[in-house]
């Protein structure tokens, strides 16, 4: 290892240490002779590892151990010259005169100093030692900035999600979801007059047993009414998208798989009504968790449906010339008005009792009888699965056809924005979801531009 060089006079009295200047022979303020301080030693450059014998450095490198068959020579470490100070002169073997300690048994010492090398010679350079994961979540979560209200940019956040400041109540992360799945797109939002957003949906794509694509997207609205309907909504849009991924990848037929898949999402609520006898003496009035589903699946030149409940699916061309088309019917009091010839349509979808539901998914509900059905188009178009919060504001196939944007079968999740837009720009009375799905479904791997 380098030394650094040693100045050629002191700057400072070795008795007094009282500033000296270049040249002086005898310190000004005490009178000290600085002819008797010891010269400083030469600087010694970086050693070079070589054979026995006098190096160029004029050291005197211990001779090589004898060699062994079969055992290596032992390195010539620069550690094995005597220890000096900077002065030239012996270290002591210890402190304070103490005599060294012996070394461990089978441990190498040099003969010269008496120093123990039982580790590994230094690095030229040590790697930076990576920062404790734990100290640095300590100090991310120390540093991070307290939420801001978006209603007043002022007030701060409290824990339950409420401005300190003006009150408002601030978005919960359901408020607005957004998923593409592959060419799948579906998005959902709370809308302008409800707290929480009770909607939820769940999309997916995969291969059938004979390489063709199959997409999927399944759509739930909770029941206002009913207890803990925003997880009604989420638990069978899950239980329903996992069964039909299953069953699609064994081959079972589509709407057989979306039979079957209503039929679980419809357990998966009940299970929810499965809580103890005190819950219930606290809450005796409440209704069970209950919801309304709908799906659409589109696989080899299929366009297959199911439903219970009054969300639907509506069938757009990409050719606006062709007629677009409603593909479900409402399990709801307006659509039995309708069908029993007693109201027009336009009279019983005016009626304040129009959204009564007569089908749902529930523990309180009568025996589930999932609606499915099966169609063949002979043209391109998008599928468009939806909640009431956007029929409301585009309820025939027509209107729907008008507001839906001209690319929707390439770009689904810009054209979902633009259908909840739309609702949102309605009035956004309730909450709003929409998943679309090209039709025929393009390979895996294609989505929106």
């Amino acid at each position: 290892m380098s030394q650094m060089p040693q100045q050629a006079a002191p700057a400072k009295c070795p008795s007094c240490a009282e500033p000296l200047e270049s040249g002086d022979l005898f310190c000004g303020a005490c009178g000290y002779d600085l002819s008797a301080v010891p010269a400083a030693p030469p600087d010694h450059p970086t050693l070079t590892m070589g054979a026995a014998g006098v190096g160029s450095s004029g050291v005197d490198w211990p001779p090589p151990e004898p060699e062994s068959s079969g055992t290596p020579a032992a390195p010539h470490l620069p550690t094995d010259l005597p220890a000096t100070d900077s002065g030239g002169k012996p270290l002591p073997a210890s402190p304070h005169g103490a005599p060294a300690s012996p070394p461990p048994h089978g441990a190498p010492v040099s003969p010269a100093s008496g120093v123990r090398f039982d580790r590994p010679p230094e690095p030229d350079e040590y790697p930076l030692q990576a920062p404790d994961p734990r100290v640095a979540a300590s100090a991310a979560e120390t540093t991070e900035l307290p939420k801001v209200c978006v209603a007043c940019r002022a007030g701060r956040v409290d824990d339950d999600g409420y401005c300190e400041n003006c009150g408002h109540a601030q978005p919960r992360e359901r408020d607005h979801m957004e998923q593409e799945a592959g060419p799948v797109a579906a998005v959902s939002d709370r809308g302008l007059r409800h707290h929480r957003n009770e909607d939820a949906f769940a999309v997916g794509h995969t291969t059938l047993p004979d390489g063709t694509p199959a997409s999927l997207a399944v759509v739930c609205d909770g029941v206002s009414s009913a207890t803990r309907p925003d997880e009604a909504s989420m638990a069978a849009s899950r239980a329903a998208i996992e069964a039909l991924l299953a069953a699609l990848e064994q081959g079972t037929h589509p709407q057989q798989a979306l039979h079957d898949a209503i039929v679980a999402a419809s357990q998966a609520v009940n299970a929810l009504a499965e809580e103890p006898p005190s819950a219930r003496e606290h809450t005796p009035h409440q209704n069970a968790p209950a919801c309304t589903i709908v799906a659409s699946i589109v696989a080899s030149g299929l366009l297959v449906v199911g439903w219970v409940g009054d969300s639907r699916v509506y069938w757009v061309p990409v050719d606006r010339g062709a007629p677009a088309a409603r593909l479900t019917e409402d399990d709801s009091w307006a659509a039995q008005m309708v069908a029993a010839g007693l109201m027009s349509e336009a009279e019983a979808y005016a009626d304040e009792r129009a959204h009564a539901i007569t089908g749902w998914l529930g523990a309180d509900a009568y025996e589930v009888e999932p609606h499915t059905a099966s169609f063949k188009p002979d043209r391109s178009g998008v599928v468009v699965v939806c909640t009431d919060g956007l029929w409301n504001y585009a309820e025939t196939a027509e209107e729907m056809a008008e507001i839906i944007p001209a690319d929707a079968a390439v770009r689904p999740l810009h054209a979902a924005r633009v259908l909840v837009g739309h609702a949102l720009d309605g009035g956004g009375h309730d909450n709003v979801t929409v998943a679309l799905l090209p039709f025929p479904a393009p390979p895996q791997g294609a989505g929106s531009a």
